[in-house]
């Protein structure tokens, strides 16, 4: 009998951790964060393989989708602000699903008569299939950015409660969810794609969004009913007792918080449900300019402003493994085993990122942390530095950025091979374009690209440390009638410095003025953690460089000494 009673109360811990709000959320990001790194993989691969193996369709695509949240963020953020939090999760998710469903559905006729399609009125049918796909596919995309804000930056917050451990904690396991699926759901969909069919490849995604859909609601649903809280939003009850107090007795009553940061919630009080001018178009257009245009200020004037634009700064990076440093290592003479184990590397030390931002966080603080991780990601990107004068590097500033550009428009060529063998690549070898012709030359030495994956591999440990110092700075430091509209523009000033890395490239984009995009990409990682320094100083002074207790350390974010923009 006296063993029973351990046995029993380990039992009740295990059911009762699995049957939590906690572990519901992860489980319902996963399906979640699956179902859209299965989508973002096959789309763009979906789309070089329709237009014949060119990249026009799929930069389309990437520009169509970074501009959308640019200029939505703060608009998708004020709705997810002003509704109930099971409407905004439930909209979001069916919207989402249901246009990738669509999406994957208009693919698999598009594939199964391409060839009747082609003759349709010269093509024209065709080609109003591809602007469906695209802004359909962009549709599903800001739908799925409302997810992530709602879910991840509002969610997780109240469900933790006041516990900064575990909220921690839940952005560290949600974070090393995002990390998994990013290598293994392209693994599972590019091997359907192999070893079937395009067309099966897109139904099997169809299916798995059908299905998903409804699992992730029921979990949602089921954390919505065990977290009371949820069902309450502080700007809902602001605008109830606005309704049922006196104007004087609200501002004698006003918090100081709630005063420091009147914009947003003015703009959901004073604004009148019942006005006749709302129900005028040019009325509504006007409200929409003006809540984004007071979602930017109130971005600006928050005290964590220095720190959301130190993340977004990273973004301005060529040292990631995205199509371009692939392409750039596929120059370099490493193939796509090489580069499978590259990013299989890269996806442990982001992992091992996630664990050190915990410990971390409980030695030293919240906000050290971050100038730890920015001062550790920043030393090994001179690794980075180091590859642009190594031997074997083909940095050379001599030969014109163009030169590639204007060979393969006098040859009438519409890409480079490189790219052609980069298709087959990503296509699992079920690219229809035959084999490039020519070989790239091996190298007299690859101590260049070794040192640049080194650097790149061992930068991402302090970078999800990093990230998830900043996630974590705004989730406690942004009032909650404000969450949504601040995420918001954070995710687009995030667009807006990733389109600019890729215009970058665009401007340079031969293998021998890769190495100047590599210095460019680090001295803009070196100001945004000058930023965060900056930040960080604000907040601390001099505590920042003391690395006192968890009981001994009282981390307080004062407000920058910014202009208040009215």
């Amino acid at each position: 009998m006296d063993n029973a009673g351990p046995k029993k109360t380990c039992c009740e811990s295990v059911r009762e951790f699995f049957t939590s709000a906690k572990f519901l959320i992860y489980m319902g990001h996963a399906m979640s964060t699956w179902g859209d790194r299965m989508w973002n993989f096959a789309v763009a691969v979906f789309l070089v393989e329709l237009y014949g193996n060119s990249l026009l369709l799929t930069a389309v695509y990437g520009l169509v989708v970074a501009g959308s949240v640019l200029v939505l963020g703060a608009i998708i953020g004020d709705w997810v602000d002003r509704n109930p939090r099971l409407k905004v999760a439930r909209t979001s998710l069916v919207i989402q699903n249901s246009c990738v469903i669509l999406c994957g559905l208009l693919l698999m006729a598009v594939f199964q008569f391409r060839e009747q399609l082609v003759e349709l009125y010269n093509g024209w049918i065709l080609t109003t299939c591809y602007i469906l796909v695209i802004t359909i596919a962009n549709i599903a995309n800001l739908a799925s950015t409302a997810t992530s804000i709602t879910i991840q930056r509002d969610w997780v917050v109240v469900v933790a409660g006041q516990d900064s451990s575990k909220l921690a904690d839940m952005n560290a396991t949600v974070r090393i969810i995002d990390q998994l699926t990013n290598i293994l759901a392209p693994m599972l969909v590019g091997q359907i794609m192999a070893f079937g069919s395009h067309f099966i490849g897109c139904g099997f995604i169809s299916g798995w969004n059908l299905c998903s859909m409804c699992l992730e609601y029921a979990l949602l649903l089921k954390v919505y009913k065990s977290t009371p809280a949820l069902a309450v939003k502080a700007g809902q009850k602001e605008q109830e007792l606005k309704q049922l107090s006196p104007s004087k007795d609200v501002e004698r009553d006003q918090s100081p918080e709630e005063f420091s940061q009147p914009l947003m919630n003015e703009a959901s009080v004073v604004a009148k449900p019942d006005s006749p001018k709302q129900h005028g178009c040019c009325y509504q257009v006007t409200e929409l300019l003006r809540t984004l245009r007071a979602g930017w200020v109130a971005y600006y004037n928050q005290n964590i402003f220095f720190a959301g634009m130190s993340l977004a700064f990273l973004y301005m990076t060529v040292l990631g493994f995205d199509c371009i440093t692939t392409g750039y290592a596929y120059t370099q003479g490493l193939n796509g085993s090489v580069l499978s184990l590259l990013m299989g590397a890269s996806a442990v030390s982001g992992i091992c990122g996630t664990v050190a931002f915990t410990w971390i966080r409980k030695k030293c603080g919240l906000i050290r942390t971050g100038f730890i991780a920015g001062t550790a990601q920043l030393s090994c990107l001179t690794l980075c530095v180091a590859s642009v004068f190594a031997p074997g590097s083909p940095f050379d500033l001599s030969v014109s950025p163009f030169q590639d550009l204007y060979e393969h428009l006098i040859g009438g060529k519409t890409l480079p091979e490189a790219e052609y063998s980069l298709t087959t690549v990503h296509t699992g070898g079920n690219a229809t374009t035959a084999a490039p012709t020519e070989e790239l030359p091996p190298l007299q030495s690859y101590m260049s690209v070794s040192l640049l994956f080194a650097g790149v591999i061992a930068a991402r440990v302090g970078l999800w440390s990093f990230d998830l110092s900043v996630t974590q700075l705004i989730q406690e430091n942004v009032i909650e009638s404000e969450r949504g509209v601040i995420n918001g523009v954070q995710n687009s000033m995030n667009y807006l410095l990733d389109l600019l890395h890729f215009i970058m490239v665009i401007l340079a984009p031969n293998p021998e003025a890769f190495g100047l995009l590599v210095i460019i990409s680090v001295s803009f990682v070196a100001m945004g953690h000058v930023m965060y320094f900056c930040f960080a100083f604000k907040s601390l002074g001099s505590r920042l460089f003391l690395c006192c207790s968890p009981e001994q350390k009282v981390e307080t974010v004062d407000s920058p000494s910014l202009p208040a923009i009215v």
